[in-house]
């Protein structure tokens, strides 16, 4: 029976944490600090702590004294909430035991218990006589804070595998322990392993065979340029900051309503990660992208990083403090752990107990954000997308302008030469009346044209009114002609600046009086006509007494329309006559004319003839041997748009250039100050004017304002040379742009670390573990790294490098440590048994969207778009870091491949093996749907041999050896037997080959 998928089955360790020194999740701790020990210190340890009189024996304010309870046993039993006696006396489930004695804790509070307790109640804290405080001469030394000096690169013995100055590190250290390298992994794997890496998708066959046949020496650069190059390598990548990040599109808690839009903040990750924007950048803008940069999108959208975290949206006026205090914790947890690898959450309450931060330097760095909210402001959602298109848009217009410009060289002069004797000048009735004077009620622009026309853009009000004033020297005018032409910049080409392209005309009034002075008075229009009317909206209700009605030209939009309006007596003083034309578009919301052009004529009336500017028609009244060159070109200019030739050529570019992007304007999630904040059902204030130095982080004791300060470690002469006065007049503090300063700042501040953590994720990402394996605690409790003198040259190379990822990405994936094959020889198998050394490459499972993006790229049927709001359908094509990701209902495919949940940030995500998991592969809709376009993929590669390498080769990047194909091929042909039909077999093989491990595998 050919296997439908391959599972490995995994050892159950349990950790008792009772153990001496347990090693514990940073978002463990993280969880703890925030949530269990702040009640513990407030509300229990008055009666059972050390430092009082203990009642019952039992200690509160230590791990040891936790678990093995007082006088009624043990007051907690990890996992297991519903024995734990704690839970019992905090529920108040029992009258002779209700702890608190005085006021049973909150709902939210005996939650967090609950949660806590299930997940293994872990406790970082140390006996209660353990040193207290941090000991800075002692910090200065830790791996992590010593100041950067770049090492040298050593010089192994084996001079003959490195390829980079990496690899010289790692084989100097495996020389050390006398162990060797594995072989280089064979060009189909390694190049299926750099897609993946680097995009998150698979190569496709025609990319492996092309990179296999390539001998030449740059053939892998050249491989990783392209990748790099990708759009695809911003999605990919994203994701892994996004985790980082606890990127989520609703606020969480019990209601978790919606962000709808939060979705701009994930594609600055995905852009910042494609432009290969500085790390100093990134860092600065995702803190004070409003500060350093507001009239930037892209910065302003980047705060999104702050406003990411949960936050209650229904609570009492008394809960109001302690949840700001939680938010301004999770705004400052969140961008230490992401960015310095450093728990700050347990100084919350007390003196950092693992790592050199005092319980008044955790406030100061809170104080940063003290009036920092949620807000939405009206932005462009996706700005770094608009240079792309309109950079696409200007390339294919540009050949359209230059046929057009050739016409009117080449061909044009000579047409026109050949009819300027015979044009018709009695056909032509209305002379263009330029106006002295434009008006928009609504402080739209209106731009004159070369053709007399006014085109109207800028603010667009819900109701406006155009006021005209021309002036003319002809005698006894007859009649109006109001023109509304199309134009390319209007929504659907016009007329009308609706959405559609429609205007309706409500009202129109003409009024004269002599020039150059005189009582202006009412000119009675007596008739009207169009060249097009709506059905119910014709030209003659724009001049009825009823206001409510109009002219309006549905559905002839993107056309010019023409209405004709005849005076009831002719109008003209001698002198000259000024007439003021008010045109009032209050019947629809925004339904003003784009372009109009206003014509007089002393003639007969009528819809025919064309509109002449004086210019033209003075030209016109000119004998045609006595024109001047400037009169011969008025004409040509006039009469072009009579030519068949030159009017095609135009269409073309209008058309085109109705196409050219506009930026859009949208809501936007961010954080910033002096904005009104995020309300929803909350109540009380929004946020408070002064951080307090709280007492046990209880907000409800509060001792003294506390003023910006940064971590003295990195701030040896205080924290005034990143704090500089804000602007004048400026509406935010400037707090987060100083404290953006001071992580940015390698010499004086915590730049070192910035960077060291950096490249740790980097290396992460690339090689399965960091070279410091606790990518999010580069403090006294994480691992120390591994090849320390590596990692500080990958900082100091990084910061050589102007802070960019995708060199030192490039570096990485070029080196021979990187290529190496899978498979350990006997010698380092012995030698380097948990591969600390880099004897071989990690095998590793791909995380849950790239298990899905994988799976619909072998289906054909993955759509690669970029960037846009999200969705929650599950039958959607797109890339899975496109899901809306809502907190309480996460995507159930992805959860099955351990999507983790965005409540704080995650630095590696569990890679487990599951019985759901093989249940969503064989049984999930989805995944049928991909298997039935995988099918029809490879129904046209021939016989049942051919059509097994052909699935091979798309899944995996290379051909099924005998027994895959043999056994591939007999459960095909099994299948079509009992199918019936060939397709179906044909799905039924494509959903078996994808659920083989190896799909879903970096090897």
């Amino acid at each position: 029976m050919f296997p439908a998928l391959r599972l490995t089955v995994l050892s159950i360790f349990i950790v008792t944490i009772g153990a001496a020194d347990p090693v514990i999740d940073p978002a463990d701790i993280a969880f703890f600090e925030a949530k269990i020990r702040p009640v513990l210190a407030d509300k229990c340890y008055e009666c059972h702590s050390a430092a009082k009189k203990v009642k019952a024996n039992l200690h509160l304010d230590s791990r040891a004294g936790l678990l093995a309870g007082g006088e009624s046993g043990p007051s907690i039993v990890p996992g297991q909430p519903e024995k734990s006696l704690l839970i019992k006396a905090i529920s108040y489930h029992d009258e002779d035991l209700e702890m608190p004695p005085k006021k049973r804790l909150p709902d939210a509070v005996v939650a967090d218990f609950v949660a806590w307790i299930k997940r293994g109640a872990p406790d970082p804290r140390a006996e209660t006589n353990a040193p207290i405080g941090p000991d800075y001469t002692k910090a200065k030394e830790h791996w992590a804070y010593r100041p950067l000096v770049r090492p040298l690169v050593p010089s192994p013995q084996d001079v003959s595998w490195p390829r980079t100055p990496v690899d010289r590190f790692i084989r100097a250290q495996q020389e050390q322990a006398t162990v060797t390298p594995a072989v280089p992994a064979d060009r189909r794997t390694l190049i299926r392993r750099l897609s993946l890496d680097l995009l998150g998708l698979p190569p496709t066959p025609a990319e492996v065979d092309a990179f296999v046949a390539d001998t030449a020496p740059d053939a892998l650069e050249r491989v990783v340029d392209r990748l790099l190059a990708s759009p695809q390598f911003g999605v990919r990548w994203a994701r892994h900051w996004l985790d980082l990040a606890r990127f989520a599109e609703s606020h969480g808690y019990e209601q978790d309503y919606d962000r709808p839009f939060a979705w701009p903040y994930r594609d600055f990750v995905v852009d910042a990660f494609n432009q290969d924007l500085p790390w100093t950048t990134f860092t600065t803008w995702q803190l004070a992208g409003d500060e350093v940069a507001p009239d930037n999108d892209q910065a302003l959208n980047a705060t999104g990083f702050l406003a990411a975290g949960v936050w209650p949206t229904q609570i009492t006026k008394n809960e109001v403090a302690k949840a700001r205090y939680d938010a301004l914790d999770d705004m400052l947890g969140t961008t230490f752990t992401a960015m310095l690898g450093t728990t700050v959450a347990c100084a919350r309450c007390h003196d950092h107990k693992l790592d050199p931060i005092r319980q008044r330097e955790y406030y100061g760095l809170l104080a940063t954000f003290t009036t920092t909210v949620r807000t939405e402001v009206e932005r462009d959602a996706t700005p770094a997308a608009f240079p792309q298109r309109l950079a696409a848009f200007t390339a294919a217009h540009a050949p359209l302008v230059a046929a057009l410009a050739a016409y009117e060289r080449d061909e044009l002069p000579g047409k026109f030469a050949a009819a300027e004797a015979s044009i018709d000048v009695s056909a032509l009735r209305w002379v263009v009346a330029l106006p002295s004077q434009s008006r928009s009620s609504g402080g739209a622009t209106i731009t004159p044209q070369e053709d007399g026309s006014l085109l109207i853009t800028g603010k667009n009000p819900d109701h406006e009114t155009l006021t005209f004033t021309l002036s003319s020297d002809l005698a006894g005018i007859t009649g109006l002609r109001i023109e509304a032409m199309a134009h390319p910049s209007l929504k659907k080409g016009g007329p009308g600046r609706a959405d559609n392209g429609n205007f309706c005309l409500s009202d129109l009034s003409v009024k004269a009086q002599p020039v150059p002075g005189g009582e202006a008075v009412a000119v009675k229009l007596s008739d009207a006509r169009s060249t097009f009317d709506q059905q119910g909206l014709g030209v003659a209700l724009a001049i009825d007494a009823d206001g409510t009605s109009g002219w309006a030209v549905d559905p002839q939009f993107g056309k010019d329309h023409a209405g004709v309006f005849t005076f009831a007596e002719p109008v003209g003083f001698a002198g000259g006559t000024k007439l003021t034309v008010t045109l009032r578009f209050a019947n629809n919301l925004r339904h003003g004319m784009g372009r109009p052009r206003l014509s007089l004529t002393t003639g007969v009336v009528t819809l025919d003839g064309g509109s002449l500017t004086a210019e033209v028609a003075a030209a016109l009244r000119t004998p045609a041997g006595d024109r001047s060159a400037l009169q011969r070109q008025t004409l040509l200019t006039w009469w072009r748009g009579n030519d068949p030739g030159w009017r095609t050529l135009k269409e073309r570019i209008d058309a085109h250039q109705r196409e050219e992007p506009q930026r859009v304007q949208t809501k936007v999630l961010i954080a910033s100050e002096g904005l009104p904040a995020v309300r929803l059902h909350t109540q009380g204030a929004d946020f408070f004017p002064d951080t307090h130095f709280l007492r046990r982080g209880d907000p409800d004791q509060q001792i003294e304002v506390v003023q910006q300060e940064f971590w003295s470690l990195f701030a040896a002469d205080g924290s005034s040379r990143w704090q500089p006065a804000p602007p004048a007049g400026a509406r935010t503090s400037h707090r987060r742009a100083a404290l953006a300063r001071w992580m940015t700042d390698v010499d004086h501040g915590a730049g070192r670390l910035l960077a060291r953590v950096a490249v740790n994720r980097v290396w992460q990402h690339l090689f399965a573990k960091g070279l410091v394996a606790t990518p999010s605690d580069f403090g006294y409790k994480g691992e120390p790294p591994s090849h320390p003198e590596l990692l500080d040259w990958l900082a100091a190379e990084f910061i050589a490098g102007g802070w960019r990822v995708k060199p030192l990405i490039r570096n990485l994936v070029l080196s021979a440590t990187y290529a190496q094959s899978g498979t350990a020889n006997a010698a380092a198998l012995a030698g380097d048994p948990q591969n600390l050394l880099l004897t071989r490459h990690r095998r590793h499972r791909l995380e849950a969207e790239a298990v899905r993006d994988t799976l619909l790229a072998i289906s054909g049927q993955l759509d690669e778009r970029i960037g846009g709001a999200g969705t929650r359908d599950e039958a959607s094509l797109r890339r899975s870091l496109y899901f809306t990701i809502k907190r309480s209902a996460l995507v159930p495919f992805l959860t099955a491949f351990d999507f983790p949940e965005p409540l704080q940030g995650v630095a590696e995500r569990p890679a487990t093996t599951v019985a759901p998991q093989a249940l969503a592969m064989l049984n999930n809709p989805q995944a049928r749907r991909w298997a039935e376009g995988f099918a029809k993929r490879l129904s046209g590669a021939g016989d049942d041999a051919a059509t097994v390498t052909a699935a091979w080769r798309i899944a995996l990047g290379r051909d099924p050896n005998a027994d895959e194909s043999r056994d591939a091929t007999a459960f095909f042909v099994l299948q079509t037997k009992a199918r019936g039909d060939r397709l179906l077999a044909l799905a039924d093989l494509a959903q078996v080959v994808m659920c083989l491990n190896e799909v879903i595998y970096v090897r």
